[in-house]
């Protein structure tokens, strides 16, 4: 049996001289921008990272604590909290504005300060200037102690007491009775429950502690529970009760006490008191 013969396939023909050269010439030119390229791209990064830094540094990429506005600050806060912050914070010199955390980290700068509750925004711009908007605590009370009278916000976080004169602390309920020191700094919780709960009390009489001539805010423990009570004048009593949230079954919450306390303005205690925990009082 013949068995056919497989033809070859046909060999491509040599590239011709002036072909090659063509080809080569293209690679080359390709080769050579490619080498452009990168060269740039490391030339870029080398004077970014010997000029950069004085780039952003420079004047008019400076943020100085002149140009930072802050917003909020609360008409009771006599502290510089701007100053304050910025010291504490190790910013109160120029930031370049070519930092990316900038923001972040006047934020947090802010957020530790003991009168700031939190932190709503932080707004760069250019030419430098910045806009920190801020939410202040509010004093509720002042817990006496040893030695004195130290402020408290109405979840007990401990406020700067340097900040009050005399006659300022004067107008806030005050609370005694108390027997524990903070646990923590000015800004942090004070760190005992019977704080906590006499700190929401003041927040409920607040208001009107002043106008019925309340000299003093003080726990009871009765029949194991414990009570507030509030003095006034002629150490006549006021029950208020169970403080804001721990109030017994058919005791009137913290809102109608503060309505029925409020009725009490501008007319004089009964000699027997006055007792806030029956409906009807």
């Amino acid at each position: 049996m013949n068995v056919p013969q497989r033809r070859k396939p046909a060999s491509e023909p040599a590239p011709s001289g002036s072909a090659l050269a063509s080809f080569l010439g293209r690679r080359r030119t390709g080769l050579l921008a490619g080498a452009v390229v990168l060269a740039a791209i490391v030339g870029v990064g080398w004077l970014w990272r010997q000029y950069g830094d004085a780039v952003g540094w420079a004047g008019d990429n400076l943020l100085e604590p002149a140009t930072i506005d802050v917003r909020g600050v609360a008409p009771w806060v006599r502290a510089d909290i701007k100053a304050e912050a910025l010291k504490a914070a190790s910013l109160d010199r120029g930031l370049p504005l070519t930092d990316p955390d900038l923001a972040n980290r006047l934020a947090r700068a802010f957020d530790t300060h003991p009168w700031v509750k939190r932190v709503i925004d932080v707004r760069l711009v250019h030419p430098p200037a910045a806009t920190v908007e801020i939410v202040c605590r509010e004093p509720a009370a002042m817990v006496a102690v040893r030695g004195g009278l130290l402020a408290v916000d109405a979840e007990s976080v401990v406020l700067p007491s340097d900040d009050f004169s005399a006659d300022i602390a004067a107008e806030y309920p005050r609370l005694t009775g108390i027997d524990s020191s903070p646990q923590g700094p000015e800004g942090s919780r004070w760190g005992d429950v019977v704080v906590e709960e006499g700190a929401a009390v003041a927040s409920v009489i607040g208001p009107d502690w002043k106008a019925l001539g309340l000299v003093e805010c003080k726990p009871v423990i009765a029949a194991g529970v414990r009570r507030w009570d509030l003095i006034g004048p002629d150490a006549k009593i006021i029950r208020f009760g169970s403080a804001p949230g721990h109030e017994s079954a058919g005791e009137p919450s913290a809102a109608l006490k503060a309505a029925a306390l409020r009725a009490l303005v501008g007319h004089p205690l009964p000699d027997a008191g006055v007792d806030l925990t029956t409906p009807g009082s």
